[in-house]
């Protein structure tokens, strides 16, 4: 238990001080019970200085990415309020290490769900263009599975734009195969498909209940859920004034300026 409490204390550090550490597990071993044990109590510390739980955000949704981290199912992780930054707003590079953006199809949980009732049905009626920048507390970017799951899934911050009706997108569009385009500075950065998602976003409802349940989340009304990535995870520029966006195929844009505003 005091490992646990010494591995808390150093990913908390090492993200409040934007200053990378070593691997927890260059050091000790660490089991995927005790990886998810580490990222409660890190988000826990959030808390106690009075951040707010808002979401929960699935990693390795992509096939690509799960079979380069030897890997066959989706991590769980957290977002806070502290992390949200309103679309269209400047955030201060500051406060990563080294950061990296990754476009997403986010949803909004509508009521309570207890992840451990099987008849319980997660039902999501808005879906919105989404920005999450993850920047590891690692040094180089470099982890096992376990070592990110205890680092709360590399979560670092997230931008969504406008709620839209799931009901409206899918009535002219198929969800599961939208165009995604992410920009920097008016470049293209990187392209890609929801299908990466998953294979479909709406897949990630379900992933995140089961996830819930195996490992201790809870699923309140109202909380986002941050379906994975459309594309590969491109490094987040830090020059003053540079712009990020985010276009998701028939459902809008969603976008934030590095170290300055966009004009």
């Amino acid at each position: 238990m005091n490992d646990i409490h010494r591995i808390v204390e150093m990913l908390d550090s090492a993200a409040t001080d934007a200053s990378p550490v070593d691997q927890v597990t260059s050091r000790m071993p660490l089991t995927l019970e005790q990886a998810y044990a580490v990222q409660h109590r890190l988000v826990a510390c959030r808390v106690q200085r009075g951040d707010t739980v808002s979401g929960v955000k699935l990693g390795f949704t992509s096939r690509a990415k799960a079979e380069q981290m030897g890997v066959s199912d989706v991590i769980i992780g957290s977002v806070t309020e502290g992390m949200c930054f309103a679309n269209g707003s400047s955030v201060d590079p500051a406060r990563f290490i080294h950061p990296r953006v990754e476009p997403e199809v986010a949803f909004r949980l509508d009521v309570d769900v207890d992840p451990g009732d099987p008849n319980a049905v997660p039902v999501v009626t808005q879906v919105a263009p989404a920005l999450e920048v993850i920047d590891s507390r690692y040094r180089n970017f470099s982890f096992t599975l376990e070592d990110v799951v205890a680092d709360n899934t590399s979560a670092a911050g997230y931008v969504l734009g406008p709620w839209i009706s799931l009901e409206e997108v899918r009535a002219r569009r198929d969800l599961a195969n939208l165009g995604v385009v992410l920009e920097i500075d008016g470049e293209i950065a990187e392209t890609g498909s929801t299908a990466a998602i998953l294979g479909d976003p709406l897949r990630a409802v379900a992933a995140v209940k089961r996830m819930a349940r195996a490992h201790g989340f809870a699923l309140p009304a109202g909380i986002v859920i941050l379906a994975g990535a459309a594309t590969a995870a491109a490094p987040l520029p830090v020059t003053p004034g540079s712009y990020v966006e985010a276009t998701v195929e028939g459902f809008g844009r969603v976008s934030v300026s590095i170290g300055g505003d966009h004009g």
